[in-house]
């Protein structure tokens, strides 16, 4: 079981991830703008983080790569979840600091294989 902090604008998407993640006994949180993505994983340090990408204000890229750079929260494993899909944003993402790389829709068992892989590490 881990904690996973889900930093979507989507409520749809918010709804769909955790439903699937719970499932597996996982426990979810919310943030639904980059900004608040990156003060909540500062303050409860998640076991792993989903960040979309097409966020207004600080987009997924920046939020992703303020996460990964910052010293409190360098450990925390991202795997960007978006509807970009061209294998330059895939680069762009893991450039980064991404651990995996998912598309929209989001198929449950290569989420959990996902999630699973970067708990492991």
């Amino acid at each position: 079981m881990a904690h996973v902090l889900i930093i979507d604008d989507s409520p749809t998407e918010q709804a769909g991830l955790s439903q699937m993640l719970q499932k597996h006994g996982h426990i979810c949180s919310f943030a639904n703008t980059g900004e608040l993505g990156i003060a909540a994983a500062k303050k409860s340090k998640p076991d792993v983080i989903l960040m979309d990408i097409v966020m207004p204000e600080t987009n997924g890229f920046q939020a992703t790569r303020k996460i990964t750079k910052d010293s409190d929260t360098a450990h925390i494993p991202v795997i960007m979840v978006s509807t970009k899909s061209q294998t330059t944003d895939r680069m762009w993402g893991m450039r980064q600091g991404a651990s995996e790389y998912l598309t929209k829709p989001v198929v449950e068992a290569e989420l959990i294989a996902a999630v699973n892989k970067v708990l492991s590490k």
